[in-house]
């Protein structure tokens, strides 16, 4: 019984160290980043959105993110917009599923280039229910933006486009997540044969 249950927390162990790597921030636009004459919708082909990830959003003043309704994406209105954040950096949560609308609030920038619709599929999280208004909470950093990426592939996912896609982690790499399951494994294996 004790063995049972030796296994069950190394199992649980193993899983809460290997589930977080698993998100993913993507940085919109990559090292262009939120910018206009970008287009938004080719940079979204051939990426997975998941509850869990996060949206990262690098621009210079005179520049807004904008959470909107898809009526208010269709008509590039920021007039209701559920969040907005001019800080130059952005990061939005994706805590949802469901398609999510983002707008640049200034003056013809919507119009000029500036929105992203990103489709949201659920996770395995216990926060996955559908989103009824299409948005989620904006957070803001306060970091300056980024200028240089490096392209990062999550264990489960292989992108097609070079860019900014980075496991989240502590140090930011995927190696010390790696680390402590290699060692919590060990641990666990120590365990059960030895301890048993």
């Amino acid at each position: 019984m004790a063995r049972a249950g030796l296994v069950m927390l190394c199992a649980t162990a193993v899983l809460r160290l290997v589930a977080p790597s698993l998100a993913t921030d993507y940085t919109v636009g990559d090292t262009t980043g939120w910018v206009m004459g970008m287009d938004y919708t080719t940079w979204t082909s051939g990426k997975t959105f998941s509850v869990g990830d996060s949206l990262v959003f690098n621009y210079g003043g005179g520049h807004s993110v904008d959470e909107v309704s898809k009526s208010d994406y269709d008509a590039c209105s920021a007039a209701n917009a559920i969040n907005t954040d001019n800080s130059g950096a952005t990061t939005i949560p994706l805590k949802t599923a469901g398609t999510h609308y983002f707008i640049c609030g200034a003056a013809g920038h919507c119009s000029s280039g500036m929105k992203l619709a990103v489709s949201v599929k659920a996770g395995s999280s216990p926060a996955t229910t559908p989103s009824t208004s299409g948005g989620s909470p904006a957070t803001t950093t306060t970091s300056p933006p980024s200028t240089t990426t490096t392209p990062t592939t999550t264990p489960t996912t292989t992108p097609t486009t070079t860019g900014s896609v980075t496991p989240k982690s502590d140090s930011g790499s995927l190696a010390s997540p790696m680390v402590a399951l290699v060692m919590a494994s060990l641990v666990c294996l120590y365990e059960l044969a030895f301890l048993s």
